[in-house]
């Protein structure tokens, strides 16, 4: 009886594990390499999620709005946010909000400060800004060995002399013209046109009716009244 007769059926048994062995290890490695495959994508994308929700609570700003809207007040905002949103989210704007002079249309950016004038004070500033051009423009070239700053010196107090002279006659507000309106101290363009505008309507009965007109209050009627009449 030969040694391969004898143990059959241990050589058998012996085959028969190796292959159930080697079955095993096999599926083992074909089904669990995907799932930590898929494990670790789950974990990235999840990573990528909440790094996408951090980026997006950084991209908020904070502005502070001010002046004539109904809230003013700091607001927080998304990064890509105009001034428009800002005011709409602060309630809006007053009666009395003027926006010619603001861009509303403007991209915010964190910490800014937003400021909504009045009317009042839009007209303040753009006859400060005429006042200032109109001055430039008399400012006669300097000569040799004059900066420009020197020349207009010099011609400022022309100005003044020539201005007192002129004013010096009294003038009927309610038939003058929009060249003699400007000779009064404090009315400029603006000013006189709004004179003109206002007697279209209803005619001055007393010179304090003029400061009926917008943008003349007590100050300009007291640097005036003595040059005007009705």
């Amino acid at each position: 009886m030969t040694f391969h007769y004898r143990y059959r059926k241990q050589i058998i048994l012996i085959t028969i594990i190796v292959v159930v062995l080697a079955a095993t290890i096999t599926t083992a490695i074909f089904f669990y390499e995907p799932k930590e495959e898929k494990t670790i994508s789950s974990l990235t994308v999840k990573k990528k999620e909440k790094e996408s929700s951090s980026t997006e609570q950084e991209e908020k700003y904070m502005v502070d709005i001010k002046g004539e809207v109904n809230n003013p007040g700091i607001y927080q905002l998304q990064s890509d946010a105009r001034v428009i949103d800002v005011i709409n989210e602060a309630g809006g704007l007053t009666e009395q909000a003027d926006t010619t002079v603001i861009n509303l249309s403007k991209k915010i950016t964190d910490e800014m400060v937003i400021i909504i004038y009045s009317q009042q004070e839009v007209t303040n500033w753009l006859e400060t800004k005429e006042q200032e051009q109109y001055l430039q423009e008399q400012c006669i070239a300097p000569r040799e060995g004059q900066t420009q700053n020197d020349a207009c010196i010099e011609e400022e107090p022309k100005e003044d002399t020539s201005s007192s002279s002129t004013t010096s006659s009294i003038i009927n507000i309610n038939t003058a013209s929009k060249e003699e309106l400007m000779t009064l101290n404090g009315i400029g363009e603006s000013k006189a046109d709004a004179i003109i505008a206002y007697r279209e309507e209803t005619l001055f009965e007393s010179i304090e009716d003029i400061k009926n007109v917008s943008g003349i209050g007590d100050s300009i009627f007291e640097d005036i009244k003595d040059h005007i009449t009705v």
